[in-house]
């Protein structure tokens, strides 16, 4: 995401760091340089036995599996790995829906950790300013590529979903859960209670530019009104019109999204990075624990993993919106966008109990903003070229449903302060929002997708 931090707490949470400045000198926990060969085999991240060793095949083989430890010893998350190979077995073998669904539903979230850390392992050695911009583009990879596989597939609804899905999810349930969980452990004495703070000008920013998100969902919404309502001319040239409006605007906001990297990553990057000075002044810096061309392979292996596990949740999608009576839209919005900000929102709230508000808020809001004014827009984009009537015409409910989260969340962050009573209502109106799109039957809501193709 654009603002993720390369320091402090991050979404790579080792099992074990294999640093010795990382375990308190306790007499438990051995230094480095004590270790047992078995236990810097099989756990140390920073070394492993064989790499300096002079013969070529011992050496290839050493890196090969320094690479692959320090990969999945990167987060928690990773014991779920064992789900990609089962998944990939399942969907091949046409499994039952639900199955398939459910395997490759867990077994992209290790996937999605493991994208983060090679993204993060990569930026460490390009500078700040190019490591920002790499976290920018591979923020978001997972709600990309399963949004491109969903999207070749036909499924337009399920695409509109996940976006809007995942932007309510940074903006209400990971906010809200660093708001909530941080303003607890922060809360003060009773009748003195104390509030967390964040840079104001920072927030306010960020808020202008998803409410130009949000508006840029409802004057499509408003131009159909208004073409269905007047019975001029046909669906089809109604559709067409639609997508005139929907193509130009996702290239403005596109435009507008690498304007605001450059006001983030170059010309006010001292707003931005506060917190992140402060990481940088109470810990020492990050190093990376591999190479750019093995994270750059381990990149593109991951990224090939979470291709294939897409195609096979998404091919599921229509099975399980028959068998369970659950609507698409739902799917779309709160299930899918777990997959792949599963990591991140662990990683907001851990930085928010450290009472490291800007970094908890940059994960939160700057992952929002990538998917309203970047991937959104890119989809658009790549609708057009693959022959796909994606549009930024979303369901009248879901656009109604992002208006008030919007001036919920810009209510809330505009003082730059936060407590748990925020925390709460903003964790109030997610769990609503999701409860009503699990209310509603698969067949209620007349969907944009089928006024476009009619």
């Amino acid at each position: 995401m654009s603002s993720k931090p390369n320091n402090g707490a991050t979404e790579r949470t080792p099992l074990i760091n294999g640093e010795a400045s990382s375990t308190p000198d306790n007499g438990h926990m051995p230094h480095s340089h004590h270790r047992s060969p078995a236990f810097s085999f099989f756990f140390d991240s920073t070394h492993t036995p064989g790499k300096d060793s002079p013969r070529l095949a011992v050496r290839s083989l050493a890196h090969v599996w320094h690479v692959t430890k320090v990969t999945l010893l990167s987060s928690y998350v990773n014991f779920l790995l064992v789900m990609v190979p089962i998944g990939i077995v399942a969907g091949h073998l046409e499994w039952d829906p639900t199955t398939v669904f459910t395997i490759n539903f867990f077994a992209i979230i290790p996937l999605a950790a493991v994208l983060s850390f090679a993204t993060e392992e990569i930026s460490l050695k390009l500078g700040e300013t190019m490591g920002g911009l790499l976290n920018a583009t591979f923020g978001n990879a997972v709600e990309l590529i399963v949004s491109i596989v969903a999207l070749k597939d036909g499924q337009i609804e399920v695409v509109q979903s996940s976006m809007l899905g995942s932007i309510l999810s940074n903006l209400l349930l990971v906010m809200g859960m660093c708001f909530f969980f941080g303003g607890l452990v922060h809360r003060g004495t009773n009748g003195s209670g104390t509030e967390q703070s964040f840079s104001a000008a920072v927030a306010q920013t960020t808020c202008s530019l998803m409410t130009l998100s949000s508006a840029s969902l409802v004057i499509p919404a408003a131009l159909y009104a208004v073409l269905d309502r007047s019975g001029s001319g046909s669906d089809a040239e109604k559709a067409q019109s639609i997508l005139v409006l929907s193509r130009g605007t996702a290239i403005i906001l596109l435009l507008l999204y690498v304007l605001y990297l450059v006001f983030q990553l170059r010309t006010h990057s001292n707003l931005f990075d506060a917190e992140r000075q402060a990481a940088l002044d109470d810990e020492e810096e990050e190093e990376a624990c591999m190479g750019p061309v093995s994270a750059g392979l381990v990149l593109v292996v991951v990224t090939i993993l979470v291709a294939v596990c897409a195609e096979y949740l998404v091919g599921s999608i229509d099975a399980i919106v028959e068998s369970a009576n659950i609507s698409k839209a739902f799917i779309g919005l709160i299930l899918i966008p777990i997959v792949g900000n599963a990591a991140e929102h662990v990683t907001a709230v851990v930085v928010a109990l450290r009472d490291k508000m800007d970094l908890a808020m940059g994960v939160a809001i700057g992952s929002s903003i990538q998917i309203a004014l970047g991937v959104t827009p890119f989809l658009v984009i790549v609708g057009w070229i693959v022959g796909q009537p994606m549009s930024l015409h979303f369901e009248s409910f879901e656009t109604v449903a992002f208006a008030v989260s919007v001036l919920v969340v810009t209510y809330t962050v505009q003082d730059g302060r936060s407590n748990y009573l925020e925390g709460a209502m903003l964790l109030g109106l997610y769990i609503i929002i999701a409860v009503a799109f699990y209310a509603t039957p698969s067949d209620a809501i007349d969907k944009v997708s089928a006024f476009v193709r009619s």
